[in-house]
């Protein structure tokens, strides 16, 4: 029987790249494997990669327009999640948690104010069955 595919690999676009990869170590515990000038690959021991870019100072990123919006993380626990909103915290990035079921979402936003969420558990253990209501907040 066919697995289908999964995401192996999410790649971002930065305004400072030293800036996005400290952030991304802290909150996601997101190890760097390679760096270049204007690029930097972070990972963990699951397999999840993060590929950052750097495009200046001045790019822009809409909200609201075609592309992808944001991605929802998976903690690796409950001390893990409630370790991320502390990290959040700490770095006053954190906007909000949420209870949806058995699911637990802390909500930031990312030096570039990008919508970064991190729940628990993940889709492995309680899969979606329905849309949520939050990809019509804007």
């Amino acid at each position: 029987m066919a697995q289908g595919a999964r995401i192996g690999s999410v790649v971002m676009f930065v305004r400072d790249l030293q800036t996005s990869v400290d952030f991304y170590q802290d909150v996601l515990a997101l190890e760097v494997a390679d760096t270049s000038p204007t690029a930097a690959l972070l990972r963990n021991r699951d397999g999840t990669q993060l590929l950052l870019r750097a495009m200046g100072r001045g790019a822009a990123h809409a909200l609201g327009s075609v592309g992808v919006q944001y991605i929802v993380w998976t903690a690796a626990g409950w001390e893990d999640l409630d370790r991320c909103e502390r990290v959040l915290r700490q770095r006053a990035a954190y906007r909000e948690t949420r209870r949806s079921g058995k699911v637990t979402l802390v909500e930031g936003r990312d030096p570039d104010d990008l919508v970064l969420m991190i729940g628990y558990p993940g889709p492995d253990q309680v899969p979606l069955h329905e849309i949520p209501v939050r990809i019509y907040g804007w």
